[in-house]
C-alpha cells in the first residue's frame, strides 16, 4: 500500500474515532434516572467574568445513587454556581444550603424514558451520518489517489473495500454504544 493509502485510512479511522467519541460524550449528558456528573460538564459558571466549567469549580459526588452533591472549593462562588445549573436548563432544580448544592434525580417515568430513547437513537443516526461522510470523503480522495499513482483497478477495488468494512465496524460500535444507553435508560 502507498504512503498517501496509509495516511488515507490513518485519518479516517481518526475521524471516525471522533464521532465515536462524541457521541459517548452526548450520551454522558443524557439523564437515566440516576445522577450523572458528566451531567454537569455543558454547564459554564460566570467566575469573575470568565465562563469556566462548573467541574473546575467544585467537586462532585454521587451519593444514593440519585443525588449530585456540589461542594464549590470557593464559597463565595455558591450562587452564580446555582445560577449557572438553572441557566443550563438540565431538568433539575438546584438545592442550595449555603455550603453545598444538591441534585436530587427524581425516577423518570415511562413516557420521559421513550422520549430519552428516541434522543438516544436520532444521536446515534447523527454519529452514523457522520461515519458515512467519512467514508464519501475518504472515497472521493481514493479517486484522487487513483488517478495521482495510477493505481492498478483491483488495489482501488480492495480499498474501498477495506473503506466498507472500516464503516460498517465502526456503525456497528455505534449501534451497540445505543443499545447500551437505550437500556440503561429503559432500566427503572
Amino acid at each position: 500500500m502507498s504512503e498517501s493509502l496509509d495516511e488515507l485510512f490513518l485519518f479516517g479511522e481518526e475521524k471516525m474515532e471522533k464521532a465515536i467519541a462524541s457521541l459517548k460524550r452526548e450520551f454522558g449528558s443524557i439523564r437515566s434516572g440516576r445522577a450523572n456528573p458528566m451531567i454537569l460538564d455543558k454547564v459554564m459558571v460566570d467566575y469573575y467574568g470568565v465562563p469556566t466549567q462548573l467541574r473546575q469549580m467544585a467537586q462532585v459526588t454521587v451519593q444514593e445513587g440519585t443525588t449530585l452533591a456540589i461542594s464549590p472549593y470557593d464559597k463565595s462562588t455558591i450562587k452564580e454556581i446555582e445560577k449557572a445549573i438553572i441557566k443550563a436548563e438540565i431538568g433539575i432544580t438546584p438545592n442550595n444550603d449555603g455550603t453545598c448544592i444538591r441534585l436530587n434525580f427524581p425516577p423518570l417515568t415511562e413516557e420521559r424514558r421513550r422520549e430519552i430513547v428516541k434522543d438516544v437513537k436520532k444521536l446515534g443516526e447523527e454519529a452514523k451520518v457522520a461515519v458515512r461522510n467519512v467514508r464519501r470523503d475518504m472515497t472521493d480522495d481514493l479517486k484522487k489517489i487513483e488517478k495521482a499513482e495510477n493505481l492498478p483497478e483491483d488495489t482501488v477495488k480492495d480499498n474501498q473495500d477495506s473503506i466498507q468494512k472500516l464503516t460498517d465496524k465502526y456503525t456497528g460500535i455505534i449501534d451497540c454504544a445505543v443499545a447500551e444507553k437505550e437500556k440503561e435508560v429503559m432500566t427503572v
